[in-house]
């Protein structure tokens, strides 16, 4: 059958979406250079995860996942309600932050709306927004990676709907101060809609992180948040967004049904009432050796900016490019993130892994940079 004869007759902003490029996977990298070890710091992953009582929940699922969720739903939102504080009506499950993500867009943006995001910030912001017809304003952050809010509030016209904003910022790791932002989001929230995505979130040191719950009940303000990174649990997908709730009753509506999967949904609740001990305890462990990670790039010449993550966000020594050595790493058996594709081309991105990972990372970039 002969290809592209007849057309497609896709939605015409598709054309100007550019694909997510995905970190690494390990089956890759071993095939494509017949190794037999390969470690993964490339996509923000937490190693240590998923914890035992998450685990134990997935194996009770599965006698249960040949029906679609039911009260799983209930039981998980009415969880997460408790804990934030909030009403069961004040919070919609999506099927990782992602899909949360994409979903939110279709909720907020018409064609021909404007939207700010940061330069850099996390990538799929803009094509899920340039995918509803919407116009990208990108505001550069700042020297020190902070978002630079009075920028962005000058730039909001009339046409702004919504603001895309990263506590901490994906590739950097970098938060803003907590004051700064609550009273960002108190000033521009009655005009424009704020989404916060906090997937990074629970690694910001203890009271830095913003208050948000208050916010919530009266400004345009939408968060965001996921089982992924602090809880292990990437490759479950499920993450959850609090709003209003006509926001959230809107979402419900417009969303896939039964958008996350029951394994996923007893994982999810299991973690959240029994698991946190355990998450704290790896948290701590995740920041010592993140703190040691930024002590050894630096003696290698590295210049590291200081992360809220579970990542760094690092410029290479001697005017490396980023693309080169990432390649080259990955010939040794090792992912880390390039960051090229955010306008960076001589800085990485690297998860904080095991020990032994961190090790194995150090020892192959250290080879990597001498030659």
């Amino acid at each position: 059958m002969k290809e592209g004869v007849v057309s497609l007759n896709l939605r015409k902003q598709v054309d100007d979406c550019k694909p997510y490029i995905a970190g690494e996977t390990e089956a890759s990298v071993l095939k494509r250079y017949g190794l037999n070890k390969v470690v993964k710091l490339g996509s923000n992953e937490n190693p240590f995860g998923p914890y035992k009582h998450a685990k134990k929940a997935m194996q009770e699922s599965l006698e249960v996942v040949n029906r679609y969720p039911e009260d799983d739903y209930v039981e998980l939102t009415a969880t997460i309600a408790k804990i934030n504080n909030l009403d069961v009506t004040n919070i919609a499950l999506g099927s990782g932050a992602g899909n949360v993500i994409e979903t939110v867009a279709r909720l907020l943006l018409d064609e021909g709306d404007e939207v700010l995001i940061a330069k850099p910030t996390y990538r799929l912001y803009r094509e899920v927004s340039i995918l509803m017809g919407a116009t990208i304003r990108e505001i550069p952050v700042k020297s020190d990676f902070t978002y630079d809010l009075e920028a962005m509030e000058e730039d909001i016209t009339d046409k702004t709907k919504l603001i895309w904003l990263c506590n901490p910022n994906n590739p950097t790791g970098v938060i803003n101060d907590r004051k700064e932002l609550e009273s960002f989001i108190d000033r521009v929230g009655d005009d424009v809609w704020i989404v916060l995505d906090e997937a990074y979130a629970d690694f910001i040191a203890g009271g830095q992180r913003p208050e948000i719950v208050e916010l919530l009940k009266n400004k345009k303000l939408i968060v965001i948040r996921t089982f992924s990174k602090f809880y292990g649990m990437a490759g479950v997908r499920v993450g959850y967004l609090m709003a209003q709730a006509a926001v959230i009753s809107a979402f419900d509506t417009i969303t896939e049904p039964f958008c996350v999967n029951r394994t996923g949904l007893f994982a999810a609740k299991a973690t959240l009432l029994a698991d946190q001990e355990q998450a704290d305890r790896i948290k701590n462990l995740i920041l010592d050796e993140r703190a040691r990670m930024e002590s050894a790039l630096n003696e290698m010449g590295f210049t590291v900016i200081p992360s809220s993550s579970n990542f760094i966000f690092a410029k290479l020594p001697n005017e490396l490019y980023s693309a080169t050595i990432c390649e080259q790493l990955m010939a040794k058996g090792v992912i880390i993130r390039e960051c090229d594709a955010w306008g960076y081309p001589a800085y990485v991105r690297i998860t904080i892994g095991k020990k032994e990972e961190n090790d194995f990372l150090l020892n192959k970039l250290a080879d990597v940079i001498e030659n």
